[in-house]
């Protein structure tokens, strides 16, 4: 079996048919965007895959993680912002959190336009359910990639994400070392 260095991916013949039509062309970029999509299409796949035996959806990390670390309650806009998706799948997803019991939603006392939304015991529990189901599916997606590796991505991605989106706004202090620890 050919080494790392030595092996062709699927983005290597992509890039080798532009590459013959256009030889002058900078494919450096094209290249770092299709692996990173790739990557990403597959480690979503089966972590999704994965909780689904489980009975348990990615989306629901996403909200129940925002509202514990939003301190248990948040209205729907900061919810929306946290787990930045569409407001009509807030909606929909908190409703069904709610059916479930892991949140409550409720208005606002001093301003009735406000929807509060708070985790309950039981979304606390789910919440946790599903940080050990995700981190289980992590450890088995990259539990066969050599632990420098996996720390030497995480920091090429880091400065990768500081150069297009820029730092954290709401950081109070400079980078530090990856987490270990569930989110």
């Amino acid at each position: 079996m050919p080494s790392s260095e030595t092996a062709r991916d699927r983005v290597d013949g992509l890039l080798a048919v532009i590459a013959e039509r256009d030889p002058d062309r900078d494919l450096n970029a094209k290249a770092v965007t299709w692996r990173l999509r790739r990557a990403s299409h597959r480690i979503d796949t089966e972590i999704r895959r994965q909780l689904a035996a489980k009975g348990m959806e990615l989306w629901e990390l996403e909200i129940l993680c925002a509202l514990r670390n939003g301190g248990g309650t948040l209205t729907m806009g900061a919810l929306l912002d946290a787990a930045q998706i569409t407001s009509g799948a807030i909606t929909n997803r908190v409703a069904r959190l709610e059916r479930d019991g892991y949140v409550r939603r409720e208005m606002a006392a001093d301003d009735r336009r406000q929807v509060l939304v708070t985790i309950t015991p039981a979304g606390l529990e789910r919440n946790w359910a599903v940080i050990a189901a995700n981190n289980a599916a992590e450890q088995e997606i990259f539990g066969d990639i050599d632990p420098d590796l996996q720390r030497g991505l995480a920091q090429d991605l880091r400065r990768l994400l500081l150069a297009v989106e820029g730092p954290d706004p709401t950081s109070k202090t400079g980078p530090g070392p990856i987490r270990e620890t569930p989110l």
